[in-house]
């Protein structure tokens, strides 16, 4: 395994935060194993921009909720090049519900939401974590949300499922040490069409523009922003673990009455 291409899976990587992901660890020379749901095409997509990047790529469709389906995602990525060393659990969903309609969340969406953001995450984890210590330990990296820390988001349901991500991550990274590490980001606003298909155009243009005027570092996050980030932790941050590293162009500084209701990330 010496000097053997280095190996990471990244579910929900067809598009948005994913895809940013997946492109910048294939610049970096890894082997990049992407699990989608529905975006069988934008997978296809962003593998072959990894390809031209200088990594390899790889895709496979994965529903997170089945845990069949990560283990076969795993199985995947290994049979392919005999190894993992990395997952970023990306894949997520939500509804965007206004906080203040109660009426407009069921329990199944609690359990839909829960089932995807926190239950999923940890049935990858619990997949991939035999290849990353077969091959000499590994990193985590969890996909959280601002939402987490502001207490408001796309619905109660969102804000409430990454809550528990966060604590997942800590209690993973304690379970996991020392051979992985496992860490989370969580980002504030950032412009991909997570945003830009559940929002009307006009209010989006608005919203982008009252959180480039409230934000501290006056700037609305990009998928690269994020990218970086995760990079990061996967390749430096030896000491780093159970740590949750929150990207907001320095909101959570402003935290009060939400820039728009029922707007986040």
């Amino acid at each position: 395994m010496i000097g053997a291409p280095r190996v990471a899976i990244v579910t929900g990587g067809g598009t948005g935060l994913g895809a940013a992901t997946a492109k910048a660890l294939a610049a970096r020379g890894w082997r990049v194993a992407i699990g989608y749901r529905r975006s069988g095409e934008a997978a296809e997509e962003t593998a072959a921009a990894c390809r031209e990047g200088g990594g390899g790529a790889l895709i496979h469709r994965a529903d997170v909720t089945v845990d069949a389906d990560c283990r076969a995602l795993v199985a995947a990525a290994v049979a392919q090049w005999g190894r993992v060393d990395a997952l970023v659990n990306n894949a997520g969903t939500t509804r965007f519900v206004p906080a203040e309609d109660l009426e407009g969340l069921s329990a199944q969406d609690f359990q839909d939401t829960h089932a995807t953001n926190v239950v999923g995450a940890f049935q990858m984890t619990r997949a991939a974590a035999p290849a990353m210590r077969a091959a000499g330990g590994g990193a985590v990296v969890n996909v959280s949300s601002f939402a987490a820390i502001a207490g408001f988001g796309s619905s109660i349901a969102y804000v409430v499922s990454k809550g528990a991500l966060n604590t997942l991550t800590i209690a993973l990274a304690r379970t996991l040490a020392p051979e992985i590490r496992v860490n989370a980001v969580c980002p504030s606003f950032v412009e991909t069409r997570w945003l830009t298909d559940n929002m009307d155009p006009g209010a989006y243009a608005a919203f982008k523009a009252r959180v480039e005027e409230t934000a501290p570092l006056r700037r609305f996050g990009q998928p690269e922003d994020v990218a970086e980030a995760v990079l990061w932790l996967i390749e430096g941050g030896r000491l780093i673990t159970g740590e949750v590293l929150v990207l907001d162009s320095g909101m959570r500084l402003t935290l009060g009455t939400p820039p728009v209701s029922g707007a986040g990330g």
